[in-house]
């Protein structure tokens, strides 16, 4: 019997590993569609960002109550899942809680005693969050870009978290009556009672040994199987965050804030202007200015858009979409996202990009979203873990009015005063003291 739940674990464990793997290089993939950007300077300051936005989650302490809660579930998440090795060890191995050999029984006990009290503490914060997001209406929570699937994605994440908290401690607890009971494969390794589990106990106490052990079994087999279930989730959902938060607080920017990056294309445009005898003879390929569509984005951008935990707190901060503006730069992210994965099933169904008579703008993003941005930066500075909204919107804008030559007759007229007067007003340079007179 024992040979037999081992196989299916192991096949169970091969899949799930066999399944994700094959989701990431999709990823992995799809963000390398984007251009080339070099990360590669100043590694140094990349890891103190990793340590301070990805492990501390430095930006989420602006609101100390909702950061303590959020780090409840992420210490939970990462903590806890160290027991999952020695569940994916047992389960191989045909053993039983095989880390009492190595650890030695107290270090053990003060090990699981602590993963007790953080799946409590993960159990009431996931109540409280489910409570935060469908009962207080917190506006973020009820925009109209969570309609649908995003908005569902984040319920199904916590009642995930839920039920595998419960099974956690449901399995320690039928494990211990079992072991105070003397059944075969529960005494070699006493444990004792457990610090949070030791409450459900009472509660089998008229349960026959059969059903005890049943009820031990199905705990343990669901938990690991919802655990490598959640995992080959994770890549379908915005929780995704959970993984890509850590490179993409490496490759985050260094530069000051809202710095925006010159167009070498344009920059030689006017020193040719200026210096002609530099101008190349013969004629290249014409230059793109901006983005269309996801490919013309840098894969920092495409990785921004798998990174985004749509918390809508970049949302929230836009002053465009606080005066009821279209834009949201959640949404930017979302619809990135969307177009992102719709290209890469393009790829995968003809074994190269097909034109689809789609692009990432105006099919996802229009032109009403992209020219309500003040480029205030202000969606940047809110995101945890940093991500650029403002970047593809520029890119974007770009390509809308140096490609499509699409601006509004006002921008038109500044972009001429700017070209011809060298400032955004209709004054001729020489005359630009005049009000010194006056």
């Amino acid at each position: 019997m024992h040979y037999l739940q081992q196989i299916a674990f192991v096949l169970l464990l091969l899949a799930a590993v066999w399944f994700f793997s094959r989701q990431v290089k999709f990823i992995r993939r799809n963000i390398l569609l984007g251009k080339d950007e070099n990360f590669s300077d100043h590694p140094d300051l990349r890891w103190k960002n990793v340590l301070l936005l990805a492990f501390g989650q430095k930006k989420m302490f602006k609101n100390p109550l909702v950061a303590i809660l959020h780090f409840v579930i992420y210490a939970g998440f990462i903590i806890i899942n160290l027991e999952v090795l020695e569940i994916v060890l047992d389960g191989i191995l045909g053993t039983h809680r095989l880390f009492t050999g190595f650890l030695g029984m107290g270090f053990y006990r003060f090990l699981i005693n602590s993963f007790e009290w953080l799946a409590l503490g993960v159990l009431v914060v996931c109540v409280i969050f489910l409570a935060r997001r469908n009962m207080l209406k917190i506006r973020r929570f009820i925009s109209h870009d969570l309609d649908g699937w995003p908005r569902s994605d984040a319920n199904y994440i916590l009642i995930t978290e839920i039920i595998l908290m419960l099974l956690f401690l449901t399995m320690n607890a039928a494990d211990v009556v079992l072991q105070e009971r003397g059944v075969s494969g529960y005494t070699e390794h006493a444990t004792g009672a457990f610090a949070v589990s030791y409450f459900i106990q009472p509660l089998l106490t008229s349960w026959s040994d059969t059903s005890i052990i049943l009820l031990e079994r199905i705990c343990w087999w669901l938990h690991i199987a919802g655990i490598l279930s959640f995992l080959n989730y994770l890549p379908f959902s915005k929780h995704l965050h959970i993984l890509l938060a850590f490179p993409n607080a490496y490759y985050a920017r260094l530069e000051e804030q809202g710095k925006m990056k010159n167009m070498p294309a344009i920059q030689n445009e006017v020193l040719y202007a200026m210096q002609p005898e530099l101008a190349p003879t013969e004629a290249g390929e014409a230059p793109s200015f901006g983005a269309k569509d996801v490919m013309e984005l840098s894969w920092r951008n495409l990785l921004d858009a798998y990174s985004c935990t749509e918390c809508g707190r970049c949302s929230a901060a836009c002053p465009a979409n606080i005066t009821g503006k279209l834009l949201s730069p959640r949404k930017i992210m979302m619809d990135t996202r969307d177009r992102l994965e719709e290209v890469g099933k393009n790829i995968d169904k003809n074994g190269a990009f097909v034109p689809d008579g789609k692009s990432l703008l105006n099919d996802y993003i229009t032109t009403e979203e992209l020219r309500a941005c003040t480029t205030c930066n202000a969606c940047v500075e809110a995101c945890p873990v940093s991500i650029s909204p403002l970047e593809i919107i520029l890119e974007l804008r770009r390509s809308l009015i140096m490609e499509a030559s699409n601006a509004p007759q006002e921008w038109n007229a500044m972009f001429s005063n700017v070209e011809n007067n060298f400032a955004p007003w209709k004054f001729s340079p020489d005359e630009r003291d005049a009000w010194t007179q006056n």
